[in-house]
Formats: C-alpha cells, sequence, structure tokens
C-alpha cells in the first residue's frame, strides 16, 4: 500500500486515580487522518478543518512520532499526512494522543508493520512531548492498544493491558482549553504520605474491580486526593457534575486527563443518557458552551481504513 486511512479515537487518561498510569480508549470521537508513503527521508504535515496545527513536523504531535520513527528505519521513506482534527486540541480526551498515536501506526501499517505495538508507543511519546513537554503514555498506550492500559513503567517501557469490562463513557467538553502543560504546573511537588498511601489504595482497587467486573469496587476505587483537588478548580461546574451524575447512577468518574472534560462510566447505556442530560442541564445554566458524548470503551485502537 502507498497510501492509508485512519480512525484514531480519543481517550481519557488518569481514570481519576491513576494519574499518569491509567488509559482508556473510546469508540468515539475519532481524528481522520491519511498518510501517504514517499520515497525519501522527509514528513509533510497539512491538515484540514477547525483548528490549524503547526506544519513544521518538529512541532507537530503527528510529525514528531514520525520524525524518530523515520530515523529508526534502514531505508529511504518519508510520509505526507493529511489530519482531519475532529478531537478539539486542548479538551482533555487525548488530542495530540490521537494525532501521535494514529500517525505511527497508519505509517508502521505502510512500511509493513515492522514495528510492535510498543516500538510504536515510544515513538509516539515524542509527539506527546512536543504538547506538553514531557513523555508519557497514558492516552498513546489505549490510543495503540485498544481498552484499558497500565503503564506500569516508561523508563523501560512496561504495557499491561487490563480486562475491560462492559461500560459506557459519558463525557461532556466545556469550551474551555485547559493547556497539559499548564495543568500540570499548578501540581503540588510534594504528597502527603497518608495521602499517597489512600490513592496507591485506590488504584489497586480500581485494577482488580475492572479485572473482577465489579462495579461497585471500581465505584469506590474512582477516588482522587491528590490531583483532582488541584485541578477541579479550572472546570466551572465540577463537583456539581461528579455529584449529580452519581446520584443519577453512573458508577462514578472525573476528570478526563487534565480537563476540561469530564467523563463518567455507566453500567447500562440507559443510565449513560440520563448522565449526559444531567451534564447539560448545568452548563445550559451556567451558560457555558459545550460538547458531550455517550459512547463505550474501543478495544480495537487506532483502527486502519485500507
Amino acid at each position: 500500500m502507498k497510501e492509508i486511512t485512519i480512525h484514531s479515537p480519543a481517550t481519557v487518561a488518569n481514570l481519576v486515580c491513576g494519574f499518569d498510569v491509567l488509559g482508556l480508549c473510546l469508540e468515539e470521537p475519532y481524528d481522520i487522518m491519511n498518510l501517504s508513503l514517499l520515497d525519501k527521508r522527509q514528513v509533510i504535515i497539512k491538515t484540514t478543518g477547525d483548528y490549524p496545527l503547526p506544519a513544521d513536523p518538529a512541532l507537530n504531535t503527528a510529525g514528531a512520532p514520525l520524525l524518530e520513527m523515520i530515523s529508526a528505519l534502514d531505508m529511504d521513506a518519508g510520509f505526507e499526512v493529511t489530519i482531519s482534527k475532529q478531537i478539539k486540541p486542548g479538551s482533555g480526551i487525548g488530542s495530540s494522543a490521537a494525532s501521535a498515536a494514529g500517525a505511527v501506526v497508519g505509517a508502521n501499517e505502510l512500511l509493513g508493520n515492522v514495528f510492535s505495538k510498543e516500538d510504536l508507543v515510544r515513538f509516539a511519546m515524542f509527539g506527546e512531548k512536543v504538547a506538553s513537554g514531557v513523555k508519557h503514555a497514558d492516552n498513546i498506550a489505549p490510543c495503540i492498544y485498544g481498552g484499558i492500559t497500565l503503564i506500569r513503567s516508561i523508563f523501560p517501557l512496561d504495557i499491561i493491558q487490563i480486562p475491560t469490562p462492559s461500560l459506557f463513557v459519558t463525557v461532556v467538553h466545556p469550551q474551555i482549553e485547559i493547556r497539559t502543560s499548564d495543568a500540570r504546573e499548578i501540581l503540588r511537588k510534594e504528597v502527603l504520605l497518608k495521602d499517597a498511601i489512600r490513592q496507591w489504595g485506590n488504584i489497586a482497587g480500581l485494577v482488580a474491580g475492572l479485572m473482577k467486573n465489579d462495579y461497585d469496587l471500581i465505584g469506590r476505587s474512582l477516588e482522587d486526593v491528590i490531583i483532582e483537588p488541584i485541578r477541579s478548580i479550572l472546570i466551572p461546574g465540577f463537583h456539581e457534575i461528579k455529584r449529580q451524575c452519581k446520584e443519577a447512577g453512573a458508577i462514578g468518574g472525573g476528570i478526563s486527563g487534565s480537563g476540561p472534560s469530564v467523563f463518567m462510566l455507566s453500567s447500562n447505556e440507559a443510565t449513560a443518557i440520563s448522565v449526559e442530560l444531567v451534564m447539560r442541564s448545568i452548563y445550559d445554566r451556567i451558560g457555558l458552551h459545550y460538547h458531550t458524548y455517550v459512547t463505550t470503551i474501543n478495544k480495537t485502537g487506532v483502527k486502519c481504513i485500507v
């Protein structure tokens, strides 16, 4: 193949208590990317849609990973990428990761799948470094692997796929932007031991709950005593949304990535739709524009459309 179309999905990082180590892949929304294979070492970036992106590949979250991929190839090859960005940058649902992961998965397909998924995550993290100044994989890994992933370690890279129960995901994206780099900057540099212990228990409980299909344990474990108390002040109506959504039957949820999006998990579609109505009513009253999504967990990750 010389050309391919990619659907690269949004993701929810952290899953409340798992800062930088847990991530979940969404069925919708997704970016649409077209990649062409070139016969020389270069990366050409083009964009369509409402969100202009840097044309310089070194400054583009899709371009930087492709430059790293090219440097690892023992052949003259390059890529032209056209990105139709559907996931708004700064939304908190993995916009930069979708570009990075989609680019490397599509490029690898054009090359005959010469790289492993783990290799692709390594390349794609260079896109996250462009976006936030830090290499992290909690959006990248689920986008490439699908489902829910645990990133036990970055150096060396160690990714564990977690069995994915049947869950519905409701997301509200208030139309404000929170840059990941800014959201990291406000975090505390030191954590009390008692808070760390509680957080470790929640992460372990969440992973166990997912593996056992224990929705009650999942709900009890969706608690963050370290990151959420600080970042939530940046999101209008956050605590009201979280409280009322749980009253409407949601299992639990919280900030998606660095925000401003908020996600809630539900055991069935009817509850997920009720949760969406709660989110809409709160932001309608506040007078803040928003988008909502009711979707499921994408168990395959980036899709190649031949």
